[in-house]
């Protein structure tokens, strides 16, 4: 079902308008249709179209799917992986997602291209309406209490452009903020980034590549090159192999602001030296690549506060929900999304404005309880990690003990069966609970 286009249209009401249809937006919207709510989704670019990522879903991020009704079978594009390989210290280790009853025992790849198309469609056959090539300025407030009651935006045309047409007005009793790391919106309502929160950087390219069909995602956790006289050199960050399947791999590299290289490197650069040192026969190299190189950060543990408030919800990237322990944002997007929809549904429920509001206040609640003590661990992984030293001993003697990686890996991709499981699961899930959320 192709979407539903709004044009021509000066002013247009709904129950809640949500800025972004990245997988954040558009699994609320998907959610909140399905539960009768009158959605409106506006996104600024026109689909299909670009945004950068590793393309890698860990089984996470599957279950979302899986929840919220997209089928994802190989003929359709959707490529399968069966765990991690993980490379660094000499040694490559290769380990399978965990058999779990509360999460599948596989990943996924599929380019963002495709994937946010899809999930938009997807809102948009339960009922959500699509706006695409608008782009949201500004918020429009309530003279007396400060807060949104509706968004004005610019039509936009194919390449990006503005049209010229008439301010667009928009509005709703509620605003969901899904428009990305810099969320606009959300800084137009006097919402920042908190500086205490860990922040990456990350760039990927794509090559074709014999490579195209591995059904591991591949994790290098140091980064070598060379200097002029011919010494290896560590470099800062952490790489990834991710095959597309469709010919070509998706290769990427991010740091984190706790390395002390954060912003003082051409990450483009590093990524390309690093490249260069991997075996010819995976053919990385400047002929074989598709497209550019691209950056994108990535907003981690919560890094903006408070995820309501003033007829604002943040969902996904605007509110910082990427995982501090593995750069992973798409699972906590569309995590996010759902749990907004739920309180939101609750909320519209209610007979009174006062009724909603309080229901709605409940919603940075609910993600503190749903991710808060563990994103807290995070942050404190992401520092140590930042350091040199610590991360050659952790690759030096953490990489050669298997049940040790298996446990990092349940706790490095939060796949930690939530009741009973192992007394690894049960030990992940006290010191989450137990860690204090912020």
């Amino acid at each position: 079902m192709s979407p539903r286009i709004i044009t021509n249209a000066s002013t247009v009401d709904a129950d809640v308008i949500i800025v972004g249809a990245g997988p954040a937006g558009s699994a609320t919207a998907a959610y909140l249709a399905m539960a009768g709510l009158d959605v409106l989704l506006l996104e600024k670019a026109a689909f299909p179209r670009e945004k950068v990522c590793g393309d890698g879903l860990t089984p996470r991020a599957v279950r979302e799917l899986i929840t919220l009704g997209i089928p994802t079978p190989a003929e359709d594009g959707w490529i399968k992986n069966h765990g991690l390989r993980i490379v660094g210290g000499g040694h490559r280790l290769q380990l399978p997602w965990p058999d779990l009853a509360s999460f599948p025992p596989y990943g996924l790849v599929r380019t963002r291209k495709d994937f946010d198309d899809i999930l938009a469609k997807h809102a948009v056959k339960h009922g959500a309406r699509l706006l695409e090539s608008t782009n949201v300025t500004d918020p429009i407030l309530d003279d007396r209490t400060g807060a949104i009651i509706g968004v004005r935006a610019k039509a936009m045309d194919g390449d990006g452009r503005e049209t010229g047409a008439p301010l667009l007005s928009f509005r709703a009793p509620l605003v969901v903020a899904a428009d990305g790391n810099s969320s606009r919106l959300s800084m137009s309502m006097n919402r920042p980034r908190r500086d205490d929160r860990p922040l990456g950087v990350a760039v990927r390219t794509y090559y074709t590549s014999p490579r195209h069909d591995d059904d591991y995602l591949e994790s290098w956790l140091e980064l070598w090159s060379k200097n002029p006289a011919g010494d290896k050199v560590l470099l800062p960050g952490y790489g990834w192999i991710f095959g597309v399947g469709d010919g070509t791999s998706n290769v990427g590299l991010g740091i984190l602001n706790t390395s002390a290289a954060f912003g003082k490197v051409d990450y483009k650069d590093i990524l390309k030296r690093w490249v260069d040192t991997l075996p010819p026969e995976w053919a990385f190299n400047d002929e074989t690549m598709t497209g550019p190189v691209r950056g994108a950060v990535l907003p981690m543990g919560f890094n903006r506060q408070p995820h309501y408030a003033r007829g604002l919800l943040l969902v996904g990237d605007a509110g910082g929900m990427v995982n501090p322990f593995n750069g992973e944002g798409i699972a906590y997007a569309m995590e996010s999304g759902r749990l907004a929809a739920e309180v939101t549904a609750q909320a519209f429920a209610r007979q009174t404005d006062a009724g909603r509001e309080k229901v709605l206040q409940s919603y940075p609640g609910v993600m503190k309880d749903a991710l808060g003590g563990y994103y807290t661990l995070g942050r404190g992984f992401a520092k140590m990690i930042g350091n040199p030293e610590i991360m050659r001993l952790a690759v030096k003697y953490g990489l050669p003990r298997t049940t040790m990686m298996k446990f990092l890996l349940k706790i490095m991709a939060n796949l930690a069966e939530p009741h009973g499981g192992d007394a690894g699961d049960r030990l992940i899930n006290a010191m989450s609970k137990m860690t204090p959320s912020a």
